[in-house]
């Protein structure tokens, strides 16, 4: 008996008790569904909770301190360059209010090559959905938010959404979004996983994400 025969042997062996065609098990499958009811402020205390556990930061802020937020954000990190201000790259459209006076502003655009996002400290973004189901912050690559890849490349990002723009689940989200808009959907910071579980952040995309929840 040749070794692929033996093989073959032991399989139908291991098989000889499997039935022919696999029991259809009766499993009813429930899932839980977002209370719609809740009142929008509670719908943003989800969001602030469930964006928290994947790790990310979440901090609050009216108008008048979203600024010290934002700033308080890039405080006390090293720069890349090992010494001077931190590079932050900020997307055209965000509001140049929030963006903070010591660090050195490289702003984005088509023409900043890759390398160059490499070397900056951090992004600077608004969005423009947040899910509160999820934890989910939607990018739909509007003013203030960039393109794809300037959230992606930098260690840091930094992303201000206002209270009003938290739905509390996907289908809501869903009806909000332009088909048309190319979206980003980012739950917590980049992390992975190997076969033992090992954690590891910033993998493919930012290490830390710092949220700025805006309003009531």
């Amino acid at each position: 008996m040749s070794a692929r025969e033996a093989i073959l042997a032991k399989a139908r062996r291991a098989l000889t008790d499997v039935p022919d065609v696999e029991p259809v098990l009766d499993v009813e499958v429930v899932r839980p569904v977002p209370d719609r009811s809740l009142p929008h402020a509670q719908v943003v205390d989800l969001f602030d909770e469930r964006v928290a556990d994947y790790r990310a930061v979440v901090e609050r802020a009216d108008p008048g301190t979203a600024a010290a937020r934002v700033a308080g954000a890039l405080a006390g990190r090293p720069p890349l360059a090992g010494s001077g201000p931190l590079r932050i790259l900020v997307p055209p459209g965000f509001p140049a209010g929030l963006v903070p006076d010591d660090v050195e502003v490289v702003p984005d655009g088509p023409d900043v090559a890759v390398s160059e996002l490499d070397r900056c400290d951090g992004v600077l973004s608004t969005a423009a959905i947040g899910i509160a189901e999820t934890g989910t912050i939607i990018l739909d690559h509007g003013p203030g938010q960039g393109r794809r890849a300037a959230t992606l490349v930098p260690d840091l990002h930094v992303c201000v959404i206002r209270a009003d723009q938290v739905v509390a689940g996907v289908p809501e989200a869903v009806a909000a979004l332009d088909p048309a808009r190319p979206h980003t959907w980012i739950s917590g910071p980049s992390a992975t996983s190997d076969i033992e579980l090992d954690r590891v952040e910033g993998v493919h995309g930012p290490r830390t994400l710092h949220v700025v929840i805006v309003g009531a």
